[in-house]
């Protein structure tokens, strides 16, 4: 084992100046007196790195505060407009992509549909988008996060596997941070919806969370201890692909039976569509026939919430399969805090709990009884504002934990 190196002069003022920058950020407002206090660094020293921060266009002073008896404090705060932040949610179709500030206020969308593309033909929807995001800016961009479908080397951004778009080995950070010049952190999407939900959702924030991104595909992302877990070979969370139905129908990964190809929003269009077919009755049918909206998830939401049977079968079964895997996680992780996000929500509360009734029938009665499951804060936004947080936690030294 190699010996650890002391620290550079360098590197010391680095994790410095994240640390104050961080400071910052998890506070409105907040003094240098008080900067000094909450992280132990001399007054001084919080003086020229906060200086440092400024000039950056970084951090900004927005007055006096109260005083205590001497003279009032100059209050400090992360400058929004210091920078621009693109995200990108390549988790579902279409692709979508935002230009955010540095607290997540959406400035910009943008969205480009896949229209049945794969491999490097997707690869180039995903330059498209990003063309059009950075076109017109007016503020430095500090980088591109970018949450994927599948199995996310985090550390050097590449995609190892994602089924969905026959993408295997793809250097994505590589590519697309040589395209563009700027810092590019890829990580996959449902661990960028969970450190969205993290981020932006609940208060106070949990030591713990799951979440499960349920769209085009199904994936978990897992904060533990307050820090993004991505497992061993950076695939923890990939429930999507473990077999929920012994002979089931084919997966794209190379396996039957896969819990995206019975819960996920994709399984349930293919299924609605087929029995449709076998009920003229059904509205969903309805929706089919010439001159009708088409069978999208809007429709069978609609259909569901309407009380239609064939609508109703669709869904509960999705939501039942979907209830058998949280129970697994209940049991491996007994992490109390549950949240889902993605297309399902539109299903709504009726989905949502068949889903919970079904984990707590099969998870252990006392961690079941003591685990919340709801849908998460941050649906119009999940994928998007995750993969935004990503490149700001990297690029800015930010904490999960608080």
């Amino acid at each position: 084992m190699p010996l650890l190196e002391k620290a550079t002069h360098q590197q010391t003022r680095t994790y410095n100046s994240q640390l104050v920058l961080r400071t910052v950020y998890d506070r409105p407002e907040v003094s240098r007196a008080d900067i000094a206090r909450l992280t132990g660094l001399t007054r001084t020293s919080v003086s020229d790195l906060v200086a440092e921060l400024i000039e950056a266009g970084l951090v900004e002073e927005t007055g006096r505060g109260p005083s205590s008896g001497g003279k009032a404090p100059i209050l400090l705060r992360v400058a929004p407009t210091g920078r621009h932040v693109i995200g990108l949610d390549l988790g579902d179709d279409p692709f979508a992509g935002v230009l955010v500030d540095l607290r997540g206020r959406i400035l910009r969308s943008a969205a480009r549909p896949l229209d049945g593309r794969d491999g490097e033909a997707a690869l180039g929807v995903v330059y498209e988008l990003l063309d059009e995001l950075i076109a017109g800016r007016d503020r430095p961009l500090l980088g591109i996060g970018i949450g994927a479908p599948g199995v996310i080397d985090a550390g050097t951004g590449t995609v190892r596997w994602a089924v969905n778009l026959d993408w295997t080995d793809l250097p994505l950070a590589s590519l697309v941070g040589e395209r563009f010049g700027v810092p590019v952190h890829v990580g996959n999407d449902s661990q960028a919806a969970a450190l969205a939900e993290y981020t932006f959702g609940d208060t106070p924030r949990p030591d713990n969370l799951v979440v499960i991104k349920v769209g085009r595909g199904i994936g978990a992302g897992l904060v533990i201890g307050g820090r993004l877990y991505t497992g061993d070979g950076s695939g923890a969370g990939e429930i999507g692909h473990t077999t929920v139905v012994e002979g089931g129908e084919p997966c794209r990964c190379g396996s039957v039976g896969c819990l995206e190809t019975v819960a996920s929003v994709r399984a349930i269009l293919l299924r609605a569509r087929h029995l449709a077919q076998r009920h003229p009755e059904s509205a969903l049918a309805a929706a089919l026939a010439p001159g009708g909206p088409g069978l999208g998830p809007e429709a069978i939401a609609a259909a569901f919430a309407a009380g239609d049977d064939v609508a109703r079968t669709v869904v509960l079964d999705a939501a039942r399969h979907l209830g058998r895997s949280i129970a697994w996680l209940v049991g491996a992780l007994n992490v109390r805090r549950v949240r889902i996000v993605g297309e399902v929500a539109a299903f709504g509360d009726a989905w949502l709990d068949a889903v919970r009734h079904e984990a707590r029938d099969r998870a252990l009665a006392l961690l079941a009884q003591e685990t919340d499951i709801a849908f998460g804060r941050t649906h119009a936004g999940t994928g998007v504002l995750g993969a935004s947080a990503l490149l700001m936690t990297n690029e800015l030294g930010l904490s999960l934990a608080r």
